[in-house]
């Protein structure tokens, strides 16, 4: 009956992708002490009575590797967004020209270097949780496909090719994380 068995390992590869998707987000809202547009991502500027990404009220430059300017559209939220700057936790002190925002990337210390690798550690750690878990979901399906009737030799199939997914997966954070980390450590 269940010879006919086919493990949705795209569904799998999809969601353990969308884990590592998720992990490089979140590894680009660290600071490694050079300019990236990306660390403002996570900002959100109070306009027009909503929450708004900032790279919706304004342009979003890097004109050089210590420095990132937000070119306000609107002069009337130069203010708001300065301030979303400054409780956005970034330790970046903004400074005004204008409608343009300039955002000076201070130099890392090395206590500072050393807390950013193990925050990108527990990013990983999140991912890696993230991806064992759907390969959870998957060996649970040939379980459940075993006590449908499925073969030993077809069960046995199935849990390898889970395996070298989850594996294939965990290496790629792996190897995120240390060139993340290399990043940060870099002075």
């Amino acid at each position: 009956m269940s010879d006919d068995f086919e493990l949705d390992t795209d569904d799998l590869q999809r969601r353990m992708d969308g884990a590592m998707a998720n992990l490089r987000t979140e590894f680009a809202s660290l600071r490694t002490g050079r300019a990236s547009a990306s660390m403002l991502e996570p900002v959100m500027v109070e306009a027009y009575g909503q929450p708004t990404p900032i790279n919706q009220v304004g342009t979003v430059n890097v004109p050089e590797p210590r420095m990132v300017t937000v070119n306000v559209w609107d002069k009337s939220l130069v203010g708001k967004v300065e301030k979303a700057i400054r409780e956005s936790g970034l330790g970046i002190n903004p400074q005004l020209n204008g409608t343009i925002i300039m955002l000076p990337i201070p130099e890392l210390n090395e206590e500072r270097r050393r807390e950013l690798t193990k925050v990108a550690g527990q990013y990983a750690e999140h991912a890696r949780v993230a991806i064992r878990n759907v390969r959870r979901d998957g060996m649970d399906q040939i379980k459940k496909a075993k006590a449908d009737g499925l073969g030993e030799d077809d069960q046995k199939f199935w849990e390898t090719e889970v395996q070298e997914l989850t594996d294939t997966m965990i290496k790629a954070v792996d190897d995120a994380l240390e060139h993340k980390q290399a990043e940060i450590m870099q002075v």
